[in-house]
């Protein structure tokens, strides 16, 4: 299976980040993470820097690539673009009445994807 992963530097984007590789090492799959640039204090070295060093310790082969410009459209663009099977994303907690709610950028990855996203919370 051909995954494409996208990773904001969130601690729930390098949890799915972790979750993704395990799952592709056991599974074969080709796995690509899209690093997207959000508004927040993590710069992109240093969100590299830890999806380096998660992928080093997974021992599988994987493509990590930089998106410029709006996260949510890169990622659904690229996926769609080049025929990935599915799409992951980190994200969503529980609201205290215990239902699920997710942030802008995983919302509109479920709304405009014409491919399988994986939410990994």
């Amino acid at each position: 299976m051909k995954i494409l992963l996208g990773v904001d530097g969130t601690d729930t984007s390098l949890h799915a980040l972790e979750q993704t590789v395990t799952r592709a090492k056991e599974a074969g799959d080709d796995v690509t993470v899209g690093i997207v640039t959000r508004d927040s204090d993590r710069s992109v070295a240093g969100t590299r820097s830890d999806v380096d060093e998660i992928i080093e310790s997974s021992e599988i082969d994987v493509t990590v690539q930089h998106l410029d410009g709006d996260p949510g459209s890169q990622l659904v663009e690229l996926a769609e673009s080049e025929d990935f099977d599915k799409l992951v994303i980190g994200g969503g907690k529980r609201s205290p009445m215990g239902k699920i709610q997710i942030g802008s950028l995983a919302e509109f990855i479920l709304l405009n994807s014409r491919i399988t996203v994986s939410l990994i919370r």
